[in-house]
């Protein structure tokens, strides 16, 4: 079984915000680093996307997947966005969940959990490093572009 990789960031913005580049998947090229491509498959009939597939260069880990997602979110934004892996190439295992909490300063927690396995024989400690880059490229990202907006 893969062991997942946690980080937080608080971001100076309501949750609602944080949720609406969140839920902007076609958009992560610009914000995501490691995140090349996106394609939105199927959406919700609230337009919030249900799968995607998506292009990933993380340095030992390059990938074209499909994600199926799920939307736990209150009206105000709080609440998780979970993913888990369809199909890949490279990857066996690509699940993980943003959680989203408002804080007193009316800004937002996020916390990002990753679970990433490999088809193909790699160490352990080089998986968790590279869960740990896209944990950073995209709590960094995301916390510069919904400051940014």
């Amino acid at each position: 079984m893969a062991d997942s990789t946690q980080a937080s960031i608080t971001i100076a913005a309501a949750a609602g915000s944080v949720l609406d580049v969140i839920a902007d998947l076609e958009v992560y090229p610009e914000w995501a680093g490691e995140i090349t491509h996106v394609v939105v498959l199927t959406e919700e009939g609230d337009g919030w996307p249900d799968r995607a597939r998506l292009t990933m260069d993380a340095g030992i880990i390059k990938d074209t997947y499909t994600l199926d997602y799920d939307w736990n979110v209150t009206d105000d934004g709080t609440g998780s966005v979970s993913w888990r892996l369809v199909e890949a190439s490279v990857l066996k295992v690509m699940d993980g969940t943003y959680t989203l909490r408002a804080i007193d300063d009316g800004g937002t927690e996020v916390t990002y959990e990753l679970t990433v396995d490999l088809k193909i024989p790699v160490l352990g400690m080089l998986k968790r490093k590279a869960e740990r880059v896209i944990i950073d490229t995209a709590l960094t990202g995301l916390k510069k572009r919904v400051e940014s907006l």
